[in-house]
């Protein structure tokens, strides 16, 4: 049976429970909503059964789940396109494919233009959830806790454990997080799943050996002592701005996670006693949990978790955060957790109470619980937000990791469809993307930003949402050219020319001193604070970094600008691509590639780099003199070609910084393979033509594409998925073939 017979059967089986779920989609905010209200414990107990889910076959789900929902939509096509001169039966199978490809891919669009999608991945982003919802006493409805138990049980490893995300290999971290889940929503210790998970756990030396996140998760539940944790510091937050540790200078993902951590800790907060937390201290510890010398604890690391390790620079610091705990000033900790908690309330507010992530959402949920109470306006605000985080798809409900990437699919789609020339063979597609673009864009500023160290937003675009808040270089770059473009195909839509200057002004004050960008904001800290990262099992999270792929977008977005609006701030943009064209040229390495940090990885790299040097002016093959970074680059990327014409990346390229090859060829890293090559206008038109054969070959009879391997990534070791890449690359490599290469 195939993937896609499979997948039908699935859904078959399934849709009787799958029916009942709906996505609510407003403004680009998504949550899923279980609409029977006379279901009882049988029925939830054969939903759940119905989530069933092979993760040998494929750790990745396929979003079933809303694809199914969306199976009965028609899409209309403008007559003049459904018949294309073509030159040949190629042609015709290339035109065929972009024409199928798009009309199945927009009927997934919302209304409001965005396309929801999966964008899960991680397994540590849904426990600690689950254990702020039992700590608060606030628990899910029972149709959504019955499938996070599903999701959980899905992702299971052979071994007994989980991962760090749905490709990893066990570890201590990803195991005793859902264990510790599962146990919390109700599953006997006796259930055959926790006992062989339970084994893992010991036999791999115990709780005690959990890295530190994880240490602070079991800490704040009361079954591991706070003081088998290194000190969280809160003071430091009132220290000079001036020194380069200041938490004020991290990169914001980090700083807005140890706030809330370092408020829990500063107030030992612990989970009132019970039964089951009892029985827990039992379960994880291969010593008697009395008798642990938690300070020997501190950094401990099982080995399948230690992906950095630590610094002699951060073990004199932490020697000396140590030692404070032990004298600590009343008055100036009572100062700092003040402080931290306004920080606190300010990012709640400014991003409408989404927060930047799923870990300081679920975290300053805690804080505010703590300071203010169950039954508070601003606690009840956090769990409505809880939703937003939340994806169903066909391995059960999980935590997403962000509100979801509804501006950056977006803009990619669009992209896509405008070089495949189609934008007017779907106009109410075409109108809807240019809507959602419109309401995306961030109109403020964040309050008091130079006391929380918010750097300005009005004009970004965000990730997901406008509630969201925080814009990212990327991300802005690629809706303003997005609007752009699509305004300049279509007359009849329209965008003010003065908005773009606030993206202009945020793109040009987040650049770095060495021409790159790096996500959020400009870098505040030298390198070596780094060396300071206490995670063990995420490497790149202290300062800013600047990154290859945000440059290349940001110096595309800067050139798009100018060629369209050469007035303003002219010079200053020819400055900043030039500047962004030394920073890439420096990260190329020896081979010609360029290592990817927000995709797997050396494939979505080197497109990204190719790009933005031809966007700073570098010279494309069919130029009489070819730019040397690009002949290297492209040279790198026929040489990882596989034998069936394709490409495929392993997600343990992120890890290990070397090319892996996957054991298969994946349509997502062809495309981006291809997309560089026929951009840089490479010559060896046969490879390329395999490749676009190789991506036609798998397109299924729908206009959809299988799931196959991970393709995101977040600092260096965790991977993300991106359902929508499955979709929008291999239709945006045909259509670049199509109309621009193979001319």
């Amino acid at each position: 049976m195939t993937n896609q017979q499979t997948s039908e059967l699935q859904t078959t089986i399934a849709e009787n429970y799958w029916q009942y779920w709906r996505l609510v989609s407003d403004k680009g905010r998504q949550y899923w909503v279980f609409e029977n209200p006379e279901a009882d414990d049988e029925f939830f107990a054969k939903m759940a059964d119905s989530f069933t889910f092979d993760k040998v076959a494929n750790s990745n789900s396929a979003d079933l789940v809303y694809r199914a929902q969306c199976a009965s939509r028609k899409i209309y096509i403008a007559a003049d396109f459904r018949s294309f001169p073509l030159a040949n039966e190629f042609e015709k199978d290339c035109y065929t494919s972009m024409l199928n490809g798009f009309q199945y891919y927009n009927t997934l669009q919302a209304e409001d233009g965005h396309w929801p999608g999966d964008y899960g991945g991680p397994l540590f982003l849904l426990p600690g959830l689950v254990f702020v919802s039992y700590i608060t006493k606030t628990p899910f409805d029972k149709p959504v806790e019955s499938l996070l138990k599903q999701y959980m049980l899905n992702h299971q490893n052979q071994d007994g454990g989980w991962g760090l995300h749905i490709e990893g290999r066990s570890t201590m971290f990803g195991t005793v997080m859902q264990y510790v889940s599962l146990r919390l929503l109700g599953i006997d210790k006796s259930d055959a799943r926790l006992e062989h998970a339970g084994r893992w756990i010991k036999e791999n030396g115990g709780a005690t050996h959990i890295p530190p996140w994880g240490k602070f998760y079991l800490s704040i539940l009361g079954i591991y002592e706070w003081n088998g944790n290194d000190s969280l510091f809160p003071e430091l937050w009132m220290l000079s701005r001036q020194l380069p540790f200041h938490p004020g200078r991290y990169w914001c993902h980090s700083r807005m996670v140890y706030l809330p951590m370092s408020y829990c800790y500063g107030h030992r907060i612990k989970a009132e006693p019970t039964a089951l937390l009892e029985e827990l201290k039992n379960e994880l510890y291969v010593e008697d949990f009395d008798k642990i010398k938690w300070r020997s604890c501190r950094q401990l690391c099982a080995e399948t978790d230690t992906h950095e390790d630590l610094t002699n620079l951060f073990k004199v610091f932490n020697s000396v955060a140590n030692t404070y705990e032990n004298v600590k000033i009343p008055f100036l900790r009572n100062k700092a957790l003040a402080f931290i908690l306004e920080y606190i309330e300010s990012e709640d507010r400014d991003t409408n109470y989404v927060d930047i992530g799923p870990v300081n959402q679920v975290l300053n949920s805690l804080c505010i619980w703590h300071q203010y109470g169950k039954e508070s306006t601003q606690f009840k605000k956090h769990v409505d937000r809880w939703k937003d985080y939340l994806w169903l798809a066909e391995d059960g409900m999980k935590m997403n990791g962000y509100n979801g990437s509804q501006l950056w699919d977006t803009a990619f789609a669009a992209q896509a469809l405008i070089e495949a020339k189609l934008v007017k063979a779907f106009p109410e597609t075409s109108s809807k993307i240019h809507s959602y673009l419109d309401v995306s864009q961030i109109k403020r500023d964040p309050e008091d930003s130079k006391r929380f160290f918010r750097t300005p937003s009005k004009g970004g675009w965000p990730f997901s949402t406008v509630e969201h808040g925080w814009p990212i270089t990327d991300c802005t770059s690629e809706g303003m050219k997005t609007m752009i473009q699509l305004c300049k195909d279509e007359e009849h839509l329209n965008f003010d020319d003065k908005r773009y200057h606030g993206a202009i002004d945020y793109l040009l004050r987040t650049q770095n001193e060495n021409g790159g960008w790096g996500s959020y904001e400009e870098s505040r800290a030298p390198d070596w604070l780094e060396k300071l990262n206490p995670s063990r099992i995420f490497t790149g999270i202290m300062p800013e970094h600047p990154y290859v792929e945000c440059s290349s977008a940001s110096m595309q977005g800067l050139k798009k600008f100018n060629d369209n609006f050469p007035g303003y701030k002219a010079e200053e943009i020819k400055t900043a691509i030039k500047n962004g064209n030394s920073f890439i040229k420096d990260k190329q390495r020896n081979d010609g590639s360029w290592y990817g940090s927000w995709g797997v990885c050396f494939t979505y790299a080197t497109w990204f780099g190719i790009e933005g040097l031809l966007a700073s002016g570098a010279s494309a093959y069919d130029s009489e003199n070819p730019s040397k970074e690009i002949v290297k680059a492209c040279k790198f990327l026929l040489s990882k070609k596989k034998a069936d014409g394709s490409w495929g990346e392993s997600f343990e390229s992120c890890v290990t910084k070397e090319y892996v090859q996957h054991s298969d060829g994946q349509v997502v890293n062809t495309a981006w393979a291809l997309l560089g090559l026929m951009a840089a206008q490479h010559p060896d038109k046969s490879a390329i033509k395999r490749g676009i054969e190789f991506i036609l070959s798998r397109q299924q009879d729908n206009g959809d594409w299988p799931q196959e391997g991970i393709s995101g990534v977040f600092n260096g070791n965790c991977m993300i998925t991106y359902t929508a890449y499955r979709n929008v690359f291999p239709l945006w490599a045909i259509a670049r073939y199509f109309h621009n290469y193979n001319k």
